[in-house]
């Protein structure tokens, strides 16, 4: 196996090091990538040094990029994006929500999100609510929502508006009918109360019938 190899950076490569930095590479690498396409070559005391300025600008550059990563990501929390696209009556997209198609709208609404930052497993192709993670280095991340919508009501939308509007109908109904009967109103056909006498028109218990 071919032994890693220390090469200089000419130029910043991301998730490799910055201009200026000696890094050691695998030698395939570097023979078929880095040095045929002159992003970096063998290091010597006098090239280290002519990139000291260019270093320098480097990391402040990287430190500026952090800093507003790092405002980006405390926007970005609990942040809702709606996305609306055409779809079937089942709710299936015709096509899909891609990386691109996020990291686009979020730049629209003025978040300075590359699609690399857009962590998706798979595209959405449905219409629904989604959980979507953005980061940008491994402690720089933040969760969004993306509600994909349809343009147009749906069927079952439809149906589930005319079933909601119908039970509304029918609960109202139900109220209406539900009316109590007055304190003193005695139920149709029943018996009198417990303190009503009896015979309204029989005399007394001490009372003499006529001759």
């Amino acid at each position: 196996m071919a032994r890693p190899i220390e090469l200089l950076l000419l130029r910043t490569i991301e998730n490799l090091g910055i201009v200026g930095d000696v890094v050691s590479v695998k030698a395939g690498y570097a023979r078929n990538y880095l040095l045929p396409h002159a992003l970096a070559e063998h290091p010597t005391a006098e090239k280290i040094e002519s990139l000291k300025d260019a270093r320098a600008k480097a990391q402040a550059d990287l430190a500026a990029l952090r800093k507003s990563r790092e405002e980006t990501v405390k926007k970005l929390v609990e942040h809702k994006i709606t996305l609306v696209r055409s779809c079937n009556d089942q709710g299936l997209l015709y096509g899909s929500i891609t990386q691109r198609d996020i990291a686009d709208a979020l730049v629209a609404e003025g978040f300075a999100v590359d699609m690399r930052a857009v962590r998706l497993s798979q595209p959405f192709r449905r219409i629904g609510s989604y959980a979507c993670l953005i980061q940008f280095d491994r402690e720089l991340k933040a969760d969004i929502t993306v509600d994909v919508k349809p343009d147009r009501m749906l069927e079952s939308m439809m149906e589930a508006q005319r079933a909601a509007e119908v039970a509304e109908a029918e609960g109202g109904d139900d109220d209406a009918g539900d009316e109590a009967p007055a304190a003193d109103e005695k139920p149709a056909g029943g018996k009198a109360g417990k303190g009503d006498s009896k015979s309204e028109g029989k005399p007394g218990k001490g009372a003499k019938a006529k001759a």
